[in-house]
């Protein structure tokens, strides 16, 4: 169960990676287009891209990747680390998205400096997540100690808290 499992987190995993690094390349060739027709083709591909292989390959990456969180019970510091990578890969994805919206707008392009720049960003969380994910590294992170014992939440937060407690 747990081979099968991680076969799919594997898969869908790339899918979603591979998707969100290159969609920047896709959207940058909304400034080579000659006619309405070629527009139009380019919208197609761009969203149903998005649409329907992306999107769900990163749903399934993050259903499988819960799953296998309860079958193989990892709560190592680095385990938390990658999380932040696969949030911060999440909000990419979101923000990738939201250019499919206006990008085909009439006069709208996609610059240069952003698809390096969107491009460089996923390509560096995808490179992170894999990174912590095969390399393990031993962490030493206080925070996750603290908020292992009870009351450390309150602990950690009354650090930062301007205002006297009661």
């Amino acid at each position: 169960m747990i081979a099968l499992v991680k076969f799919m987190h594997i898969a869908v995993i790339s899918i979603w990676a591979a998707g969100v690094v290159s969609l920047p390349g896709l959207y940058v060739q909304r400034a080579h287009v000659k006619d309405k027709d070629a527009l139009l083709r380019l919208q197609r591909l761009v969203r149903f891209a998005y649409i329907a292989i992306i999107s769900p390959a990163a749903f399934l990456a993050i259903i499988t990747g819960t799953a296998l969180v309860f079958l193989r019970q990892t709560f190592e510091p680095w385990f938390s680390v990658k999380l932040g990578f696969v949030g911060a890969l999440a909000i990419v994805h979101v923000l990738t998205g939201l250019v499919v919206i206006r990008l085909f707008r009439e006069g709208e392009v996609y610059p240069v400096w952003r698809f390096v720049t969107a491009t460089v960003l996923s390509g560096g969380i995808v490179i992170a997540i894999f990174f912590v994910v095969l390399a393990k590294p031993e962490l030493d992170l206080a925070v996750f100690d603290v908020l292992a014992e009870p009351g450390g939440l309150k602990r950690l937060y009354g650090e930062f808290n301007p205002w006297r407690k009661p």
